[in-house]
């Protein structure tokens, strides 16, 4: 029961922390460090949750459902961030309906986790793959707008209190 609340807190700390991070203009990177650690970290809680519990293919399943939710809501999310060229650099900004998303995405993962837990008796498999969730769901997200960035040409340099609609390129 304390991992399960630790890994909720340290969710929650992230979460905090990524929607602080999606609402600011930022420069587009050419890495995926954050993706990469959180994805990182949530193997590594994920494994230990594993190795202590009985588990089959349910959960397995289960889990990758799971983390299906997690790309559909990076792809959704990716859609509702500004991206523009402000000097020669790619920049991003999300807004209200990206953290509201980033929010929901989360809900929908511990709603998931509650469900499975019903079904199958497993305690604990939504906390114990939050930040691999995390790390999926935002890298997801970063490679669809790293991918809009790579198509905004040059001359696309209206920043985000230049203009009220995004400058996006599909």
């Amino acid at each position: 029961m304390t991992a399960t609340i630790t890994n909720l807190l340290i969710g929650l700390l992230v979460l905090g922390f990524v929607l602080y991070r999606q609402l600011q203009p930022r420069p587009i990177r050419d890495n995926m460090r954050l993706p990469l650690i959180l994805g990182v970290i949530g193997v590594v809680e994920l494994v230990q949750y594993l190795q202590h519990r009985p588990h089959g293919t349910y959960v397995i399943a289960a889990l990758a459902g799971s983390l299906v939710i997690a790309a559909v809501f990076g792809a959704i999310r990716a859609a509702t961030v500004r991206i523009w060229i402000e000097g020669g650099q790619s920049w991003r900004q999300g807004n209200w309906l990206t953290a509201l998303l980033w929010v929901l995405s989360i809900a929908a993962h511990l709603g998931y986790d509650y469900v499975v837990d019903r079904k199958a008796g497993e305690s604990g498999l939504g906390s114990a793959s939050l930040l691999l969730y995390f790390g999926v769901t935002f890298m997801i997200q970063w490679i669809i707008m790293n991918a809009r960035a790579q198509r905004i040409g040059p001359g696309d340099t209206a920043g985000p209190r230049n203009t009220g609609a995004p400058t996006t390129s599909w």
